[in-house]
């Protein structure tokens, strides 16, 4: 019988992360070698080489793949699995930015597929914190085309171009494909994506690894997908009600609402034909589904449903909030 499962974190070093996400590497399957800043925490994944692990019940040890395969569409919807097939089409994760993340876009899905045989990426954040000075850039600042971006690119002066947004806790946004966009230090984030890890450079500061190397670019990849009309990107405007359901991001590859529960509630997926990841931002619950054991998700941790459990029931050790993530 499927059950809603837990899963290891799998945990990235980078030169710009920082140590929020370090308690979690007694979760996972590996360890984290020395003092390297951790830079994203892959929670739910299906990314090749870098694959989910069960965690909790009789499935523990199985990958995320293995389920897939075996469940099909009970695990994750008959809609997605004819859609999607034996791939898990989400990656979740939480991203520590102590340093900034380089200026970056992402390809479409045509672009991907035509270059690299993958998935382009579409992707949305949620600021579960930020320091008070902490910001993102989104999009551009003013109207620009290629042959300017390259301009200021090879000029060192791509910032002029680019629009800065301030990063708040509760903040939201949207990041399409082809967006030009970077988080910025001091913003601790539950990124939702396509299952892509298709990521091209415009400018990473000229920073220099542990070796003393820069980073490899793309700006010439990155020049052909990006969207270069003004179109800056700001908070997805949102008013949350305790105990209901309020919708932040809905697009073709995922739709994603905000929970805060301080009761018991119900939650009944009969309408949609898709598993349901929970993210657990604050607070502690626990989900009773049908004839399954009672599964208990705490602060930073994750929990995939299968699709095949349409009727649940969440109840709060405390005051929660939790993002629920799902396809249409």
């Amino acid at each position: 019988m499927l059950y809603p499962f837990k899963f290891h974190p799998i945990l990235k070093p980078t030169i710009w992360g920082g140590e929020r996400l370090r308690a979690k590497s007694e979760q996972t399957a590996g360890d984290i070698a020395g003092s390297a800043p951790i830079g994203e925490s892959w929670e739910i994944s299906a990314v090749e080489e870098h694959v989910s692990v069960v965690s909790n019940g009789p499935l523990a040890g199985n990958d995320l793949q293995e389920l897939v395969e075996i469940y099909m569409g009970d695990l994750v919807g008959d809609a997605v699995y004819e859609r999607f097939g034996i791939e898990f089409p989400l990656l979740i994760k939480y991203i520590d930015a102590r340093d900034d993340l380089s200026i970056q876009v992402h390809p479409d899905d045509e672009t991907a597929r035509r270059r690299h045989n993958a998935n382009g990426k579409t992707e949305m954040w949620f600021l579960v914190d930020a320091d008070p000075e902490a910001s993102l850039v989104l999009g551009f600042d003013r109207p620009t085309d290629k042959a300017e971006f390259l301009r200021e690119v090879d000029a060192g002066r791509l910032m002029n171009l680019l629009h800065v947004e301030p990063a708040r806790a509760g903040g939201c946004f949207f990041i399409p494909a082809g967006l030009v966009h970077a988080i910025r230090s001091g913003c601790f984030i539950a990124e939702i994506q396509q299952t892509s890890d298709i990521t091209y450079r415009v400018y990473d500061y000229d920073r220099k690894d542990a070796a003393g190397h820069e980073r490899e670019l793309h700006v010439d990849l990155a020049a052909d997908v990006i969207d270069y009309r003004y179109s800056p990107r700001r908070a997805v405007n949102y008013a949350p009600r305790v105990n209901q359901s309020t919708r932040l991001v809905s697009c073709p590859y995922f739709t994603t609402s905000l929970l805060e529960i301080d009761r018991e509630i119900a939650r009944d997926y009969i309408s949609i034909d898709s598993f349901v990841i929970y993210m657990c931002l604050e607070g502690r619950f626990t989900i009773v589904a049908g004839g399954c054991d009672p599964v208990t998700v705490s602060r930073g941790e994750t929990v995939l449903v299968p699709a095949v459990l349409k009727n649940l029931t969440l109840y709060p050790d405390e005051v929660s909030r939790l993002l629920e993530i799902f396809i249409e």
